[in-house]
């Protein structure tokens, strides 16, 4: 049995997978990219596959993917099929990008996160999660208080990755934050719903490339164009 659930879930993980058409992203000078990273910097990516399509829907977000730098022109991922590994970052050069820095991270800690993800080099991701966002492939109206929760089906298994809980968990053993803590407010429904929903994140270890977006902690880099850039020579169509 469990020989043919993993069947099916590395069948369904390969349609998911699947490249759709998209609008092309523009030119990323992945040299300049190099020398703009820092270690430990998260590089979230704005995927061209299926299931990047469910992501991008359930988090109301453009990016559908994680990374972390992890130095010499590499990062780490953890990838439906091939489980956590190495890329290097000429890799993202057909994709769109932005990168969330760490405000606060030392270099020995960067060093410790980044010892941690590769620790963990060679864990399959999480296949149940795989089979639980296949649901999704229809767009079909959802409460956006259910989103969260519907990303957060069957993805309780620790010992198996999903790209933004192995870089959660890893700024996790440093103690850095993702999500800021929210005080309870019993008498404002509202927020009270939203406090549940952090909660609801920390407890499950669930987290999505959309929260180091949102985080306070992480300043929020983008790449630069290609160089030289001079508005003055651009051509525009009439």
């Amino acid at each position: 049995m469990n020989n043919l659930r993993r069947l099916l879930g590395t069948q369904l993980a390969t349609f998911l997978t699947t490249e759709v058409t998209v609008e092309p992203a523009l030119p990323l000078d992945i040299t300049a990219l190099a020398h703009l990273l820092h270690k430990a910097d998260v590089i979230l990516v704005e995927g061209h596959l299926r299931i990047s399509a469910v992501i991008k829907y359930l988090t109301q977000s453009t990016w559908s993917h994680a990374a972390l730098y992890a130095g010499n022109g590499e990062y780490i991922e953890a990838d439906v099929l091939e489980g956590v590994r190495r890329f290097p970052l000429e890799a993202l050069a057909p994709y769109r990008i932005r990168i969330c820095r760490p405000i606060s991270l030392t270099p020995e800690d960067a060093d410790t996160v980044i010892a941690h993800a590769t620790s963990r080099l060679g864990v399959q991701y999480d296949l149940k999660h795989v089979a639980d966002l296949a649901r999704y492939m229809l767009p079909l109206p959802m409460p956006r208080s259910w989103r969260r929760r519907a990303i957060a089906l069957g993805s309780a298994d620790p010992s198996r990755a999903i790209c933004s809980t192995l870089i959660a968990e890893s700024f996790q053993t440093v103690g850095y934050p993702i999500l800021p803590e929210i005080p309870e407010a019993p008498h404002d429904a509202a927020t009270n719903r939203s406090a549940q929903e952090i909660y609801h994140i920390r407890d499950t270890g669930l987290f999505t490339p959309r929260d180091f977006d949102l985080s306070p902690f992480f300043h929020v880099i983008k790449p630069d164009m290609p160089r030289p850039f001079d508005h003055h020579n651009l051509l525009w169509v009439p």
